[in-house]
């Protein structure tokens, strides 16, 4: 499963096929075909004939491509499966992910799936949902439910439907829960994937809500239209400020380590292996090769 670059992710209604040829020219490192929440309940079986039908199409246009299925308490997961799990699906997004068991259902559909479709066993990756009280608080048995699982997202909508409060921009049971994904990802290694934000014409908002996301330890986030894009791909990587003085850290302390040296003062702040550690880390985020 080469999944391990997650930045942006663009969801495409699975219902509204001239969309997806709008998704093939986004700046998204993902394309994910969405079967649940955008698509109404009475067209579920035409929108999953749809994108069915698509994949084969859509598939080698795209950098990486995902689909969102329904639920596994819907009924309609195990029909969303069968018809998608084919050549050039890279994962499944897995909505309501509220304990491991189900991620560990899901797993066992898609190792027959692919076992049936001549794939080799892994090929599709998971992507869970943690969107929910219960979710949040197993989040850590969650991601490491199965190894198919490279991505877990926090979905704010349902987790403040779940608590039964309205979403609010800085409400702080929404950081509680942001960190507590970030942990639970970050420990297990995979990518943790912040909420999307819904109020799409407020591109300042996201760019600020991007850095805080980031500064929170999310290294992505689902997008809802194309033109919150360039601003979350932008707000995910490094600054130029930033990479300056990674590079800065980095050539001070190899410096300090010729002259036989665990730790070296740059400009009043001690450089020491932690230190060193995270400028390597930010660089290798920003793409640059660097010294050991």
């Amino acid at each position: 499963m080469a999944l391990s670059k997650l930045v942006s992710i663009l969801f495409t209604p699975g219902i509204r096929p001239p969309m997806f040829e709008k998704a093939k020219a986004a700046p998204a490192d993902a394309v994910c075909l969405d079967l649940e929440d955008s698509v109404p309940f009475g067209d579920k079986a035409k929108a999953r004939t749809l994108v069915a039908g698509a994949i084969r199409e859509l598939a080698p246009a795209v950098a990486t491509l995902l689909v969102r299925v329904n639920g596994l308490d819907t009924g309609l997961l195990e029909d969303d499966l069968a018809a998608v799990v084919q050549p050039g699906v890279a994962g499944i997004s897995l909505p309501k992910a509220h304990a491991p068991e189900v991620v560990r259902q899901v797993d066992h559909y898609l190792t027959l799936l692919e076992h049936l479709r001549g794939l080799p066993r892994g090929t599709i990756a998971l992507l869970p949902w943690i969107e929910s009280a219960q979710a949040v608080l197993d989040c850590a048995a969650i991601v490491r439910a199965s190894p198919r699982v490279v991505a877990a997202a926090f979905g704010a909508e349902d987790f403040t439907a779940d608590l039964g409060i309205v979403r609010e921009r800085e409400h702080p049971q929404l950081t509680a829960a942001r960190i507590q994904v970030v942990l639970a990802c970050k420990a297990a290694g995979v990518i943790p994937l912040d909420t999307p934000d819904p109020e799409y014409r407020d591109l300042e908002w996201l760019a600020t809500d991007t850095r805080r996301s980031r500064d929170l330890g999310f290294e992505g986030r689902y997008c809802i239209h194309p033109a919150q894009l360039p601003i979350v791909n932008a707000g995910y990587r490094p600054t130029e400020e930033e990479i300056a003085r990674a590079r800065q850290i980095v050539a001070a302390y190899e410096e300090a380590e010729r002259r036989g040296l665990g730790a070296v003062g740059l400009e009043g702040v001690m450089i020491d292996q932690p230190v060193v550690t995270r400028a390597r880390r930010l660089l290798a985020r920003a793409g640059e090769a660097f010294s050991s």
